[in-house]
């Protein structure tokens, strides 16, 4: 059995991560039975679902809750997000902006178009009115991504942020900002 994994993804490479956190990022949304992957004592990336260990990720289990995806304006909440009831669908309202370097703006906009109703603000800006979470919209956009396209989305309607591809330092800056901006709403 391997004791650590690389993850590949739009030809980079990521990694090294131990079962524990590749059975995270599956449960986030962010490792697929397709996803390639390289045990550490197999030079071959493979799909996820051809890996023993990685398999058993996949398989239908008892729900549990979600925790956010990649970078948001919440982060990590731990375990006072996982007792947090989910909200009942409802339609939102979105606010998609993306630098597009690498890839069609056009597979974009397609992608976005299927996710609800939308219309194109100004180049490479969109509101969008979707019952989908800002996480799985996030989720479903990023396909559609190169290496160097970035995307922020901003929930309208419940005052979350999820952004992609910005880098550590403008992770941190976003979320700080976007947190402080919370904070001091709540105390108002």
């Amino acid at each position: 059995m391997a004791s650590t994994w690389t993850i590949k993804a739009n030809d980079r490479c990521f990694g090294p991560y131990t079962l524990e956190q590749m059975r995270l990022f599956a449960s986030e949304g962010r490792l697929a039975p397709h996803s390639l992957v390289a045990s550490d004592n197999a030079g071959r990336f493979a799909p996820a679902h051809e890996y023993e260990a990685l398999a058993a990720l996949f398989r239908p289990a008892a729900p549990a809750p979600q925790r956010p995806v990649f970078f948001t304006a919440e982060g990590d909440l731990g375990a006072a997000y996982a007792v947090r009831e989910p909200e009942p669908a409802s339609q939102s309202r979105f606010v998609i902006m993306a630098e597009m370097k690498s890839s069609s703006i056009a597979g974009l906009e397609q992608e976005i178009q299927r996710c609800g109703q939308a219309i194109q603000l100004m180049p490479q800006a969109w509101l969008l009115a979707s019952e989908m979470t800002i996480n799985a919209l996030r989720n479903t956009l990023i396909q559609r991504l190169g290496r160097l396209d970035m995307l922020f989305i901003v929930d309208a309607s419940n005052n979350k942020a999820a952004w992609f591809n910005y880098g550590p330092e403008n992770d941190a800056r976003i979320r700080r900002v976007w947190q402080e901006a919370q904070r001091q709403q709540a105390a108002d």
